[in-house]
């Protein structure tokens, strides 16, 4: 049976698509893991920003806890961010972001790495440090982008759960990371409902103990609950001037935790 036949009509690339993706030839690079694994690996970090390389590509000698680039440093955020604000990319798009009413953001790199550093002051503001655990219970935004790279950059560890989970899976998943700082939206639009995200958690958090502080991005507009001293509006912290448009990379061990995901 032929692929059109499975599949219905076969569009294939054009060869200047092939020609320009990361992984042109699918077949020399199974070859070339097979032949050399540790190697392969070696060239793919090569690809990254290292601020400190490895002693040791992989570690095996407490199997089946293997350990990858022992010793090295680095830093998610700046990889997808720093590395490009240094070069002629700073002002390609970096985030195209449309919501489900109709309204459109764009970012560049610049931008993006501005409101992220911003971001990742707030958060050092709140006393979130390296290690930290921040959960995140957010729609489809670009703030839920900037939350991740800015727990991303100070070290901290992102959770994030999915905008739309119940009182009880908010809960657990608060208590379980031990969360000092949740993020949350007021709502988000969901196949032209709402979803009323805040009052979600405003139920988890009476059953949840540790959260120091609340964040709070406006999205929706509806009227919420806002407990003085705990929750705090995003656009009202991001014009505090505490949150400066520069912020300090942490430089993360190679086998530091980035997020914690619950399945």
């Amino acid at each position: 049976m032929s692929q059109k036949e499975l599949h219905g009509e076969v569009f294939h690339p054009s060869q200047e698509v092939i020609d320009y993706a990361n992984i042109p030839d699918w077949d020399a690079l199974q070859k070339e893991a097979s032949e050399d694994n540790i190697g392969f690996w070696e060239k793919r970090a090569e690809e990254l920003h290292w601020f400190e390389k490895w002693d040791k590509v992989i570690d095996d000698s407490n199997k089946p806890f293997y350990k990858w680039f022992t010793g090295a440093k680095t830093n998610i955020a700046y990889n997808c961010l720093d590395v490009h604000i240094k070069t002629a990319h700073r002002n390609k798009l970096a985030l195209i972001w449309e919501g489900e009413n109709g309204d459109k953001e764009m970012f560049s790199y610049y931008k993006l790495h501005r409101e992220t550093c911003k971001f990742a002051n707030v958060l050092k503001s709140m006393g979130v440090e390296k290690g930290d655990r921040v959960t995140i219970y957010m729609g489809r935004t670009p703030e839920i982008i900037m939350a991740m790279l800015a727990c991303a950059r100070i070290g901290a560890v992102h959770s994030v759960v999915y905008g739309g989970f119940s009182v009880e899976a908010l809960h657990e998943r608060i208590e379980d990371s031990e969360s000092k700082v949740l993020i949350v939206s007021d709502g988000a639009y969901l196949r032209g409902k709402i979803v009323p995200l805040k009052e979600i958690a405003d139920e988890a958090l009476q059953r949840a103990g540790g959260i120091e502080h609340v964040i709070v991005a406006k999205r929706t507009g509806q009227d919420i609950y806002m407990e003085t001293g705990r929750d705090m509006w995003l656009h009202e912290l991001m014009n505090l001037p505490v949150a400066t448009q520069d912020c300090a990379i942490e430089m993360t061990d190679s086998e530091d935790p980035l997020f914690m995901l619950y399945t």
